[in-house]
């Protein structure tokens, strides 16, 4: 996948979680952002049988290293951060007070974090459909 593909697809689903988080399970709203972020997960799913599998979270939390800044501020390096996960929270920090030398590290621990409270609520959703056939 290209990095304007990656960056797209990371795009879309930002803008579909958002949507999903102002909505309660088994509001009937969230069947049309459910089946975008299905879609994009297929499409993930696809690419990924024929290429190396992304990081766990968790996974992606321990392999980035935070530094300290000259200023005293921990940072993480934009390119120490793995795909799709470098994408996710660049598209999650759209506009954020960061150092040009790279994003505060508080971010990034804060991003992993909403992701998880994303993740559920996106389970929540998802639990709350009733059954098709």
């Amino acid at each position: 996948m290209s990095s304007d593909e990656l960056s797209e697809l990371e795009r879309t689903r930002r803008r579909a979680l958002w949507a999903l988080a102002s909505l309660h399970p088994g509001d009937s709203l969230a069947i049309g952002v459910l089946a975008i972020l299905d879609d994009l997960e297929a499409q993930e799913r696809g690419i990924s049988a024929s290429t190396q599998q992304p990081l766990e979270l968790n996974e992606a939390r321990h392999s980035v290293p935070v530094e300290r800044h000259t200023s005293g501020i921990d940072i993480v390096l934009e390119l120490g951060i793995p795909e799709p996960w470098r994408e996710r929270f660049l598209q999650a920090s759209i506009g954020s007070t960061r150092l040009p030398e790279g994003p505060y590290a508080c971010d990034w621990e804060k991003f992993l974090t909403e992701w998880e409270r994303e993740m559920q609520h996106l389970q929540n959703h998802r639990a709350a459909q009733p059954a098709s056939g």
